[in-house]
């Protein structure tokens, strides 16, 4: 099955139904497995693998994407029973994400660290404002 056939959840190789964590942990381990500085293959296969597994983890990973995504593809979270293909004709739009294979920054959540490192600037911020506010005031310009 060439990568034309083959949908993203195949690419990552995770069912229709995973988890988010699963897919992630799905793509980092094929991440660092075709990534073209760590992998064994060709740097023309390793670049053309790496971007199809891009392309696929932008568009799973995103909620609103991966429902465009499952409609797309006929896959539902709900049992339903759909109507005939003649009164579920989808206009289709264009997708900006789908030109870039790499993600889109703004997706993703922070991480541990930048949550550390913005409490630290407010912390720095408070702390300067309650120095300059005490200075102040034993000078009695306050």
């Amino acid at each position: 099955m060439n990568n034309q056939q083959q949908n993203y959840y195949d690419r990552l190789g995770v069912h229709a139904s995973a988890s988010p964590i699963e897919i992630r942990r799905a793509y980092r381990e094929l991440s660092k497995k075709y990534h073209p500085d760590t992998t064994k293959l060709s740097t023309a296969t390793a670049i053309v693998k790496f971007q199809a597994l891009n392309e696929a983890y932008a568009t799973i990973s995103h909620p609103e994407r991966r429902s465009a995504y499952d409609l797309e593809i006929g896959y539902s979270r709900v049992f339903v029973i759909q109507s005939t293909p003649r009164f579920t004709t989808l206009q289709p739009r264009p997708d900006r994400y789908r030109s870039s294979a790499y993600l889109d920054p703004t997706d993703r959540p922070l991480s541990g660290g930048e949550i550390f490192a913005l409490f630290m600037l407010i912390v720095t911020f408070l702390g300067c404002l309650i120095l300059a506010i005490s200075i102040g005031i034993a000078r009695g310009e306050i």
